[in-house]
């Protein structure tokens, strides 16, 4: 065989030699990633020829948040809805995009997992043709018996995921899942519809590059949130360089970057949004989870994402996370102007 070949992991391949090192392991998550890969390939192939196949633009709906729903938004949800509606692997799904729980139908077995998602991150960029993603977390359920999942089972915190994912859909589709053997990324090679590993074991860089922000909701924050991204930029000290700003508007792209180059993501609380924008479970949870796995770190200003319990299926947290010197740092800023 050439050598070149020798050297191809499909990320089929990865899951099922990563099962491998969990003792008494079924298969069952091993299957659930499979699905999860299925489902981003759908959407990839609809993201790539949105323009030309009548899925840009808005519908005439709004999901939980208030947020106008992309037919993009609508499509990606669905996709993922019913690739795991049916296979006996999930008992209870929540997708950013709906107000309840999303059960699965009486006609088909419950399973063991649970499955979260945000169809598409980043969706008012779809009409831009800039970077959007999918995240998914995975827990085990936690309630007894054989029935379907409940909303306890989706409340759980995040040092109990089991696996979490993105996607992103940029120059090219990129896949990036941990189940707590580190972080792995996948590109997607549409010559063959393969995604192949491209970034074994990411690890964030100590020392971070960028800083990513909505800077133009300054007059907004804290003291404390001023004053740490004044340390960022280098205005308290004109012998330190300062970070440079990267924000897309698009979480998926700039954590992704940041997760890759060394940096720091941060969506704070502010006036206007007191409990912060982003949302937990859908959002920085699963982000969370890959952070850390990586060597980064993600916290809410004062405590790591990971060890919040959730208490209603779209709550808000403010959001710093990458880099974990940078990380601690806003937790020091944020400690002695509290």
């Amino acid at each position: 065989m050439p050598s070149s070949l020798s050297k191809v992991v499909t990320i089929e391949r990865h899951i099922l030699d990563n099962q491998g090192q969990h003792p008494g392991a079924t298969g069952r998550l091993t299957s659930l990633l499979y699905d999860i890969a299925l489902a981003a390939k759908l959407i990839a192939r609809e993201t790539t020829r949105a323009g030309i196949a009548n899925v840009l633009g808005i519908t005439s709906g709004q999901n939980v948040h208030g947020e106008i729903q992309q037919k993009l938004d609508v499509y990606a949800d669905q996709v993922i809805f019913r690739m795991n509606d049916h296979t006996g692997r999930v008992c209870v799904m929540a997708s950013e995009e709906h107000d309840d729980l999303l059960h699965i139908p009486e006609r088909y077995p419950p399973g063991h997992y649970v499955l979260i998602y945000d169809p598409l991150d980043g969706s008012s960029n779809i009409d831009v043709n800039a970077s959007i993603g999918t995240i998914f977390a995975i827990h085990h359920r936690i309630t007894p018996g054989d029935g379907h999942g409940t909303l306890e089972d989706v409340l759980q915190p995040g040092s109990r995921l089991v696996a979490a994912a993105y996607v992103i859909y940029g120059s090219s589709t990129m896949m990036v899942y941990s189940t707590g053997q580190g972080v792995h990324g996948f590109t997607l090679d549409p010559s063959i519809g393969e995604f192949l590993l491209s970034h074994p074991d990411i690890r964030t860089p100590s020392t971070g590059k960028y800083y990513s922000v909505n800077q133009g909701r300054q007059k907004h924050w804290s003291r404390g949130v001023q004053r740490y991204v004044a340390w960022l930029q280098g205005l308290d000290d004109e012998g330190r360089e300062p970070l440079g700003l990267r924000y897309i508007g698009s979480m998926i792209a700039d954590f992704h970057r940041n997760l890759l180059r060394g940096g720091v993501f941060l969506y704070p609380a502010d006036t206007g949004q007191p409990s912060g924008k982003l949302r937990l479970t859908y959002e920085a949870q699963p982000l969370a989870f890959i952070a850390a796995q990586a060597g980064g770190y993600a916290s809410d200003g004062a405590r790591d994402i990971l060890s919040i319990q959730p208490e209603n299926l779209h709550q808000r947290v403010p959001v710093f996370m990458g880099s974990r010197d940078l990380v601690e740092k806003a937790e020091q800023f944020l400690r002695e102007d509290a």
